[in-house]
């Protein structure tokens, strides 16, 4: 692609995304919402593959339906109050439809079908933006409106989203398609707690990101896109192979690293507002997700596969990784002891 094309559809995803999350009106919020997916839709597409041509396919016609669904439902907020301020969403029928049409942009279970066929088809880079960047938007829009959502949907769709996310990862290859049950089942974890505790939800996204950001980055780096090249990958950069393990171990959300934070945070957060039974039960199903990713941790650091593969050994590459890298992946294994600060920032 062109790279002036390249940086013009960038700017426009973060003035779409910035749009949104900044916006007091409805017609705002859903225009941002509007220039995000027509900013991201050539990026998609861009290598000309049928697979991405699809994946452009399947996104805009999502996006479409959760946009209508949006206008629609600020719209019944708005004949019925009178109000086209985000935050007086007060009608329960616009609640429930918003709630399906977030859940839609997210990616959330029952409406997930579209988001690993999508970040299958799209390349390593697009598909970091889709998994960040494009999550803001719909995640502001449920924070904006916390307070008027219905607490027992939000639970049921976390719980589902968890489960599905670890069950369906569990015998993927793909490693962009095991990235996508990832995101799902971290959804989860960010759904139930926003009508509790809205600012858990946006510390949750940003650990997330940074971590996924990270795996992105690390995988476009090495040119890895499923588990039997990721078996051969460790002779081109061993030490950032290793990073990329305690990253995934980090994600998985195990104790001495960042991901665990959040989890922590969420759980005892439940366990104060009553709901001990929803935390045991996403934290059981969250056991899921650590299973695919132990086992891609495994694919990472194995240096003797148990089999004899069809991949010839890669050579060590002799670039260095970008700054980039190095900030995230020590930022996504080393923040657990500065959490006190962290807490007191958001």
């Amino acid at each position: 692609m062109n790279p002036q094309a390249n940086l013009i559809f960038i700017i426009s995803l973060l003035l779409g995304t910035t749009i949104t999350i900044s916006s007091n009106h409805w017609i705002m919020a859903w225009t941002g919402l509007e220039i995000n997916t027509l900013s991201i839709l050539p990026l998609i597409s861009k290598s000309h593959h049928p697979r991405a041509i699809e994946a452009a396919t399947k996104y805009f016609l999502t996006q479409s339906a959760a946009s209508a669904l949006v206008l629609f439902s600020s719209m019944t907020n708005a004949w019925h109050t009178g109000q086209w301020d985000i935050t007086q969403l007060t009608h329960p029928t616009s609640s429930l439809i918003l709630t399906s049409a977030v859940a839609m942009k997210l990616g959330l279970v029952p409406f997930h079908f579209w988001f690993p066929e999508v970040l299958q088809g799209s390349p390593l880079t697009t598909g970091l933006l889709l998994s960040t960047i494009m999550k803001l938007p719909p995640i502001a829009l449920l924070y904006m409106t916390s307070h008027s959502l219905n607490p027992t949907l939000l639970t049921t769709l976390a719980i589902l989203s968890t489960a599905l996310g670890g069950w369906m990862g569990l015998n993927q290859t793909q490693i962009r398609k095991v990235l996508a049950f990832s995101s799902i089942s971290h959804l989860g974890w960010m759904t139930i707690i926003i009508v509790y505790n809205p600012k858990l939800t946006l510390l949750n996204f940003y650990l997330y990101a940074m971590m996924t950001a990270t795996i992105f980055l690390t995988l476009n780096t090495i040119k890895v896109l499923n588990l039997s090249t990721l078996m051969t990958a460790w002779t081109k950069i061993p030490s950032l192979n290793a990073m990329l393990l305690l990253t995934l171990l980090s994600l998985a959300g195990l104790p001495p690293l960042t991901g665990f934070l959040p989890k922590w945070l969420i759980i005892q957060e439940l366990t104060k507002q009553d709901m001990a039974p929803a935390a045991t039960l996403i934290s059981l199903l969250s056991l899921l997700s650590l299973f695919f990713y132990l086992r891609l941790a495994y694919c990472t650091t194995i240096t003797l596969p148990p089999h004899t593969t069809n991949h010839m050994k890669q050579w060590r590459t002799n670039k260095s990784t970008s700054i980039m890298i190095a900030i995230l992946t020590t930022m996504s294994v080393m923040l657990l002891p500065i959490s006190p600060i962290i807490l007191t920032i958001v």
